[in-house]
């Protein structure tokens, strides 16, 4: 497997802790930035106060850090786009009852 597939994979085994769906099915990564073995993950939260912010945060940076070929890993919050229920797969969209 490369890289980026290592790097995807271990960031579906991020929770978020109040909704118990993964942060790539809820929608939250808008992008995956590899520069050698920096990996730079783009993403968002449900809501700007969401009070999860550090705990998933620090969920990724620890996740994509034990991903063999990683040196360092960091983490941007961006809130363009919004983040809206749209961006769920449908298996959140499902667990959620949606």
């Amino acid at each position: 497997m490369s890289l980026e597939s290592n790097v995807n994979a271990a960031l579906s085994d991020v929770i978020d802790p109040e909704l118990g769906i993964n942060i790539v099915d809820l929608g939250l990564i808008y992008g995956i930035d590899i520069q050698e073995t920096v990996v730079i993950i783009r993403m968002t939260l449900t809501t700007p106060g969401c009070p999860m912010h550090d705990s998933i945060r620090i969920g990724v940076e620890h996740r994509i850090s034990q991903v063999d070929g990683v040196s360092d890993v960091q983490v941007e919050i961006s809130w363009d786009p919004a983040w809206n229920p749209g961006k769920m797969s449908n298996k959140a969209r499902e667990s959620l009852g949606l």
